[in-house]
């Protein structure tokens, strides 16, 4: 089978010679390694920003080398154990996993595959695991947001940030979204976000003020902050008493300093947001979130944006369009012809 290997660490953005990630299409296909275990030929698998950290070897988790990368995917059972009753061969599924997605095939326990009800296109799903539940489990487990909130969301042209964008409208929310870009501004503005804000035109403190202002609130509820940097510490002059602050990840590459002594004064929370370690921790939180999200999906109440989609051997580029934030949402690898046409 076709996967991309990473066999040293370094950056899968840049062409090179002798690059860390490489296309190798002679890897075994995996074998059904228990009674319970799943054989899916992959459709489509996602990139997250954790994937390209990764394979720099700035993740937080770092898998020994040689390893395949790849976390969220979307495909059709091929394969299923002797103790299997809840897939059949054929059964289009979805789920994620700590490493292996870049691949045509991947193995994964039945209690880690998620069935697609009808109305959930097989390819766009690739992209609905990590990024929509990070925003999901944030937003509706942690945050509790309901109707009426103000939320705040930071990068919100990126797979996690238009994930929170369309969350918050479903929860009934007030959202505010910041990007950076006409191009962004205006597909955020399309989706019904309340108002949205430029960073390369406006000031974000005057331009969120101002919608405030004139829609007589108070401040905003839920900070929802996939970026950090001195955009964190800009926006929370913006937040009320009693706000909470959800610390998504640091895509500006500057972690923020959130004072503690205001947190006390202003009565703020502030949840950490690593999503994978509910697999650990709270698996039944992640299975409810996505059965959720893929309720929602297949109702039409989320769509999944896919900016760019590339195959296999495309990998850098695929990459590069992540480390560059050409993407306005989600960015593919798809495994066969038919699956990128689709999109």
């Amino acid at each position: 089978m076709e996967a991309l290997i990473c066999r040293k660490l370094g950056d899968p953005a840049v062409l090179a010679s002798d690059p860390p990630a490489v296309l190798s299409k002679s890897e075994p296909i995996p074998q059904l390694n228990s009674p319970t275990a799943v054989r899916v030929r992959v459709r489509a698998t996602s990139l997250n920003y954790a994937n390209y950290l990764q394979i720099l070897g700035k993740y937080q988790e770092k898998p020994p080398l040689p390893f395949i990368p790849g976390s969220d995917y979307s495909g059709v059972v091929e394969a299923v154990g002797t103790a299997v009753s809840k897939f059949k061969v054929g059964d289009r599924v979805c789920s994620f996993a700590a490493l292996g997605s870049f691949a045509q095939f991947i193995v994964a326990d039945h209690s880690d595959l998620f069935l697609l009800p009808e109305g959930c296109d097989l390819v766009a799903a690739a992209a609905l695991p990590v990024a929509f539940g990070t925003s999901h489990v944030a937003l509706v487990h942690r945050a509790q947001l309901g109707s009426g909130k103000v939320l705040l969301v930071l990068g919100a042209a990126g797979g996690v940030g238009l994930a929170a964008v369309q969350i918050g409208k479903v929860c009934g929310a007030i959202v505010i979204a910041v990007a950076r870009g006409a191009e962004k501004v205006n597909f955020l503005r399309s989706l019904g976000v309340d108002h949205v804000v430029d960073l390369s035109s406006e000031s974000v403190t005057s331009s969120i003020k101002g919608f405030l202002k004139a829609k007589k609130l108070k401040g905003v509820d839920v900070l929802y902050d996939p970026v950090g940097g001195k955009l964190t510490k800009e926006t929370m002059k913006l937040l009320n008493w009693g706000a909470q602050i959800l610390v998504i990840g640091f895509a500006s590459g500057e972690i923020p300093v959130i004072p503690a002594n205001i947190a006390l004064v202003k009565n703020w929370t502030v949840h950490g947001l690593y999503w994978g370690s509910y697999k650990i921790h709270q698996p039944n939180v992640l299975e409810d979130s996505i059965m959720e999200l893929l309720s929602w999906m297949a109702k039409g109440l989320i769509t999944i944006q896919i900016s760019h989609t590339y195959c296999l051997s495309e990998a850098s580029l695929a990459f590069a369009a992540i480390k560059e934030r050409k993407a306005i949402g989600k960015v593919l690898i798809a495994f066969d012809e038919d699956a990128r046409s689709k999109l």
